[in-house]
């Protein structure tokens, strides 16, 4: 079977010239393509297209990183201001109780720790397993820090409003009753 060039040879529709002016263009292009072009640009965008994954996978990790290493962090702050500031309850007897989460937990601490932690002057935290009593202002900054950490912090602002409006203020309780 001849092939489609000879076939219009024969039928008049092509010349010598044109078919050989035709094969030399031809022969000039696969000469500048390298053998395997199409293959090496499949292959650079193979390349190029794992580099991005890798790429964004190293971000992702670096970025998992980065938050692990600022909780620890923010940790470390929080357990340092609650060392630094707990009030000594080695000689409480009192005991004070709480709810954390839906459980109702108890702590002993002395009567004006009661009165100041109903006042809202000092706060609960919960660290490392374990319940602290610390002043306010170190309870705010441990709430910037991490909300959760803080487990009782009475707001003063509504215990100044509770005490204007209550129909009892002008009634004392007895210093023998024990509730």
């Amino acid at each position: 079977m001849a092939s489609l060039q000879d076939q219009l040879l024969k039928a008049g529709l092509a010349d010598e010239k044109k078919l050989k002016a035709h094969q030399k263009e031809k022969k000039k292009q696969r000469k500048q393509q390298p053998k395997g072009a199409v293959q090496q640009d499949e292959t650079k965008l193979r390349a190029q297209q794992a580099r991005e994954e890798k790429a964004e996978r190293d971000r992702q990790l670096n970025e998992q990183r980065n938050e692990e290493a600022r909780r620890k962090a923010i940790t470390a702050q929080i357990r340092q201001l609650v060392e630094t500031n707990r009030l000594d309850r080695s000689r409480c007897q009192t005991d004070y109780q709480f709810v954390h989460g839906k459980k109702i937990k108890k702590i002993l601490v002395d009567d004006t720790m009661t009165d100041q932690l109903s006042r809202g002057r000092l706060a609960v935290v919960f660290m490392d397993e374990r319940y602290e009593v610390v002043p306010e202002p170190v309870a705010r900054k441990i709430m910037e820090r991490d909300a959760d950490a803080v487990v009782v912090l009475h707001d003063r602002a509504q215990q100044a409003d509770q005490d204007e409006d209550d129909p009892y203020a002008g009634y004392e309780i007895p210093d023998d009753l024990m509730w």
